[in-house]
């Protein structure tokens, strides 16, 4: 099921993927697989859209700096008028509009605006660390379904050979040539190689659906993963890349520095609000105005408008401490954030010295498997030309296959491990995005700053957006998986 031959590195990898969301691209390679997820996980998905609702509240914080209008009316029945007075009307209705324009808040207006922008800010990097995360566990999916597989084919080459084994131990035993303690070994290996095809086989279905789950629909004809671009000669290196530009990192900063700003928003509650207004008044008393009282000489216009102009201050002078109590709390969560931030940093410069190390030990250990796997081969070799002069018993020859299987297992987890801990390096250094990896999804990868922008700069009320819909495609339908493999593996 894999074919043989590297790929080529992701910048330079063959034919570009055209995929989209209503046509699911078959993920036959590593990028093709990246591409999908990109395009149709739900976590990301989702993810984007909670990045769409963060961008709101720029809009809503420069809508506080931003004119209004409103108007009211209303219909008046006097029920019971006044016995003093002659000319109270039975029945009225009038409207009125008020234009309001903020000159002044006291700074809180603009600080609540850049804090909303740094949020902002903030919650890019997360939606570039969801990006990085989920493309982490496409990666070791893809790896898991490649190394469960070649597992399995190695579990069952093993039955075969021993099946082989047995065959030929039973033989030599009809004719004396062996023991029934050797037949009884070879049944036992058999046995237990079985036992471990299930294992393998299972493992194989588990790591297929969690493929399913990532990418969307059923890994087919998986290929050897492309070189990662990019990896660090040291891990000081490393670590100077993920301060700056590990997502995690960039978004607790933006998050403090947010805080930071919440400290004048919540102080500005004591400074002056200065205001201008415009103020537009109809009535109508429907000619009821003045009643049945008649007043020689005296007209009642049964109409009248109003227009008034002007400016409004507002000094808060006492607020029982309120004021005060929202910027200490604005300051203690402001300490909390610049903690968080030094807590995140902690955890990338751990991340990335482990992941470092991992990366480094999983290397070293490929190559010193490969030696082992070439080493047990000679000696399967070698125990089976001394059998058959015998020197060496069935035992030995059964001793030296499960060593050479045993090997050949530890050399295909050892290669899974050192590619997944070699992008859960680039990962943690924030170089494992669609960006980094140049994906090829069929059209522009997706910008965040589209739609912050198209938020930011709204001024209509009825400016609304469609209604939303799922992106992403259910696997309730795809195929159960099994644990069967290609023959040609």
């Amino acid at each position: 099921m894999v074919r043989g031959g590297l790929a080529k590195l992701f910048l330079l990898s063959a034919a570009p993927v055209v995929v989209a969301a209503a046509t699911p691209v078959q993920a036959d390679t590593l990028r093709e697989a990246l591409a999908q997820a990109y395009l149709n996980n739900p976590t990301l998905l989702a993810a984007r859209a909670d990045q769409r609702a963060v961008d709101e509240n720029v809009a809503i914080e420069r809508a506080d700096g931003r004119p209004s209008v409103n108007a009211t009316a209303d219909y008046l029945e006097f029920l019971k008028p006044s016995s003093n007075s002659l000319t109270t009307p039975s029945r009225a209705v009038g409207a009125d509009i008020q234009l309001g324009v903020p000159l002044y808040t006291g700074g809180a207006t603009r600080n609540a605006i850049r804090a909303a922008e740094t949020r902002v800010e903030a919650g890019q990097a997360d939606l570039r660390g969801t990006e990085s995360d989920l493309f982490t566990q496409v990666v070791a999916a893809y790896m898991d379904v490649i190394q469960n597989e070649a597992i399995t084919a190695l579990s069952l080459n093993n039955v075969d050979v021993l099946s082989v084994n047995l065959e030929a131990t039973s033989d030599r035993f009809e004719i004396g040539d062996l023991t029934r303690t050797d037949v009884a070994q070879s049944q036992s290996r058999l046995a237990l190689a079985r036992g471990d095809l299930r294992s393998a086989q299972s493992n194989l279905i588990g790591a297929r659906e969690r493929y399913i789950q990532l990418v969307g629909e059923a890994p087919t004809d998986l290929q050897p993963p492309p070189p990662l671009p990019n990896l660090p000669e040291d891990v000081n290196e490393a670590v100077d890349v993920a301060l700056q530009s590990n997502p995690d990192v960039i978004a607790a900063r933006e998050r403090a520095r947010a805080a930071g700003i919440d400290i004048d928003v919540a102080g500005a509650g004591r400074l002056p609000r200065l205001e201008a207004f415009v103020n537009g008044g109809y009535d109508n008393y429907l000619g009821t105005l003045g009643g049945g009282v008649v007043v020689p000489g005296a007209v009642f216009e049964q109409e009248q408008t109003s227009a008034t102009a002007g400016l409004r201050a507002t000094v808060p002078l006492y607020n029982g401490g309120r004021v005060a109590a929202f910027e200490r709390q604005a300051q203690a969560r402001a300490a909390a954030t610049l903690e968080r931030e030094i807590a995140v940093e902690r955890s990338v410069v751990q991340q990335v010295r482990a992941a470092f190390a991992s990366w480094r030990a999983a290397t070293s250990i490929v190559e010193e498997t490969q030696v082992a796997v070439e080493a047990a081969e000679l000696g399967l070799e070698g125990v089976r030309a001394e059998n058959s002069v015998g020197n060496r018993t069935v035992l030995d020859i059964l001793n030296a296959q499960q060593e050479l299987l045993n090997a050949r297992v530890q050399l295909v987890t050892a290669r899974r491990n050192a590619y997944v801990a070699g992008f859960s390096l680039l990962a943690a250094m924030g170089r494992a995005e669609a960006r980094d990896l140049n994906l090829d999804v069929g059209g522009p990868l997706y910008d965040p700053d589209l739609n912050f922008e198209r938020a930011a700069d709204s001024w209509w009320d009825w400016d609304r957006a469609a209604d939303p819909e799922v992106q992403s495609t259910s696997t309730v339908d795809t195929t159960a998986q099994t644990g069967e493999i290609s023959p040609d593996m």
